[in-house]
């Protein structure tokens, strides 16, 4: 190894700072003992490059000639202080994070539920605490029926036994992130489930006219009430906003043939309440008409009862008179006759005995009066 008189660092001792072992060439071969050792110069400049960053990054100076390079124990405590610093920055990074106004985040302590963090910066020191960041606010849908008629999803059984397609949509957020995370595997799943199975049993439970046409409102208030309930005692941190009863349907494939009997009901309906109106109208006519006769023979016979009662008040009081003057009663009753049989008719009087001039005439046109 007699050409080899650089010392530990190889060469002509000319400070190049190489490391030890430079006797290899690039491939780690060993060169032979004879050979020099000399470094080719670009590969010499660019180690020296690297070599004297490394040293401005940790703070240390210029290099010199020697046999001591910047491989000493101060160049590694200044890598393990910059491992060091990377390692707390990259730990900092991973525990800080910060939550938005509609986020809330779930913390984890070595996997198990620990707090919930509220907007602005959290801190959650990783790895011992994990995070997840929810949208809570956000309001998401299900849509079950829609985009497939005809589908399974939408096709669902009345009380009268009829079918019908129904598209719905569930608008849905998060009340509690931790029972949201932790009870329930697939949400979204859950949630159509839920959804259906209560739409199924409020179906199963009307008649077809109603769904169709007055109890859209009712039945979306009774589904959002029972998709609460179940979803509650499941303890799924779901809130749900409200329901959207889109459309309610006869299935396709006889939806002609339901408008036709539906316009047939339609027509019925109309015919019988005009039936209903005329058999009132005849009802009431009828009524009225028996009440009136009613009335008038009530009314004829107080008439003939009161008339009869006066007349035999009458002859009562006339009876009492004629016992008390025979003959002044009989006279008057003449007389009282008389004044009424003549009163009705048409007659001329003339005295016989002290009448002179008066010339008894036939009233010929009064007779005429009276035959036509």
């Amino acid at each position: 190894m007699a050409g080899n008189s650089g010392g530990p660092w190889g060469g002509n001792g000319s400070g190049n700072n190489r490391p030890k072992g430079n006797n290899d060439d690039e491939r780690g071969n060993r060169r032979p003992s004879g050979q020099s050792g000399q470094v080719p110069p670009e590969v010499e400049e660019m180690l020296r490059a690297g070599q004297e960053r490394f040293r401005v990054l940790m703070g240390g100076g210029n290099g010199g000639s020697g046999g001591q390079g910047g491989g000493g124990p101060e160049s590694i405590r200044g890598m393990l202080g910059l491992g060091a610093l990377l390692a707390i920055g990259l730990w900092a990074f991973s525990s800080f994070y910060t939550v938005k106004p509609e986020e809330k985040s779930v913390e984890l302590f070595l996997g198990e539920f620990n707090s919930v963090g509220n907007p602005g910066l959290n801190f959650a020191p990783w790895p011992l605490v994990t995070y997840e960041v929810l949208p809570v606010t956000r309001e998401q849908t299900e849509s079950i029926g829609i985009g497939g008629r005809g589908s399974d999803a939408g096709l669902m059984l009345t009380g009268d036994e009829n079918i019908v397609d129904i598209d719905f949509e569930v608008v849905w957020n998060i009340n509690d992130p931790s029972q949201y995370l932790f009870n329930l595997r697939d949400p979204q799943q859950t949630i159509r489930a839920v959804s259906e199975s209560a739409m199924r049993e409020i179906i199963a439970q009307s008649e077809l006219a109603p769904i169709l046409n007055r109890d859209r409102g009712v039945i979306a208030v009774r589904l959002q009430e029972l998709i609460q309930s179940t979803l509650d005692s499941y303890e799924s941190g779901i809130n749900i906003v409200r329901v959207n009863f889109d459309r309610a349907d006869p299935p396709e494939q006889v939806i002609d043939a339901f408008r036709e009997v539906q316009a047939a009901e339609q027509e019925r309906d109309r015919l019988e309440k005009q039936a209903d109106a005329y058999a009132n109208r005849v009802l009431a006519q009828a009524r009225g008409e028996a009440a009136q006769a009613f009335e008038t023979a009530e009314a004829y016979r107080a008439q003939v009862v009161n008339g009869a009662t006066g007349e035999a008040s009458r002859f009562g009081a006339i009876l009492n008179e004629y016992r008390k003057a025979p003959e002044v009663t009989r006279k008057r009753m003449y007389l009282e006759t008389m004044e009424e049989v003549l009163g009705r008719v048409d007659k001329v009087i003339i005295d016989e005995n002290g009448g002179s001039g008066v010339v008894p005439y036939l009233p010929l046109n009064e007779l005429r009066k009276e035959a036509k």
